[in-house]
């Protein structure tokens, strides 16, 4: 199989980032407007180097962006790059959603059997 090369796939690089927690905790934190990377870090047991690493990952993917403001250097979350990744799932979203419409079909069908009352077993009389 030949070398697979991520910067060819976009999405992939996206999905890649996305797959770390603790990358998808700090766009969750991002979620809520833009900071520091000093005020990403202070969560994680981690180095601010180690924390940069990561928003290096997920600034590579397009996920986030970065700006200068004099010493401050805030992240923002890009909601455009994960507008892509939601129009790729949505595909995926109708399949289990109709999925699901089928399997509630098939349990009303199964309880409504059980409401049927049911007659009642004949007795049988004990021999003599």
């Amino acid at each position: 199989m030949a070398n697979y090369d991520m910067n060819h796939d976009p999405l992939g690089t996206k999905f890649a980032a996305l797959a770390d927690p603790t990358r998808r905790a700090i766009l969750a934190r991002l979620a809520l407007g833009e900071t520091s990377v000093s005020e990403l870090a202070k969560p994680f047991a981690m180095s601010l180097p180690a924390v940069s690493k990561h928003l290096k990952v997920l600034e590579n993917a397009g996920l986030i962006g970065r700006s200068r403001e004099a010493q401050w250097r805030p992240c923002r979350i890009e909601p455009e790059a994960l507008k892509e990744v939601d129009g790729w799932l949505e595909q995926y979203r109708r399949l289990w959603e109709e999925r699901f419409d089928r399997l509630d079909t098939y349990l009303k069908t199964l309880q409504a059997k059980e409401k049927k009352p049911r007659a009642a077993p004949k007795r049988r009389r004990p021999p003599r």
